[in-house]
């Protein structure tokens, strides 16, 4: 059985603080986060929009990307979240069916 992965990009309202992550579990993680039952920086901080997310094959590609986009600058991340979702809508609900 194949096992998908994802990284995503969290955020508090549009241009707000943004938090990446990596998870095994998608719908579940954000979830989490949502109901604050993730203790740290995402409850520390509100961030619990789903903003931005992409699927990798491997727990390898997924946390290469994560670490990758962690790096980044602001602004490339902005760019990146805009491209895919140009609203900053939250997705969590696209995603949860």
């Amino acid at each position: 059985m194949r096992k998908d992965f994802y990284v995503y990009i969290l955020a508090r309202g549009r241009n707000g603080t943004l938090y990446v992550g990596v998870t095994s579990a998608l719908v579940q993680r954000v979830w989490q986060y949502k109901n604050n039952l993730v203790p740290g920086f995402t409850s520390t901080h509100h961030t619990h929009d789903l903003v931005w997310w992409e699927q990798h094959p491997t727990a390898h590609s997924a946390i290469t990307r994560e670490k990758q986009i962690k790096k980044w600058n602001r602004m490339w991340k902005i760019r990146t979240i805009e491209l895919m979702n140009p609203d900053w809508r939250d997705l969590f609900e696209e995603i949860s069916g």
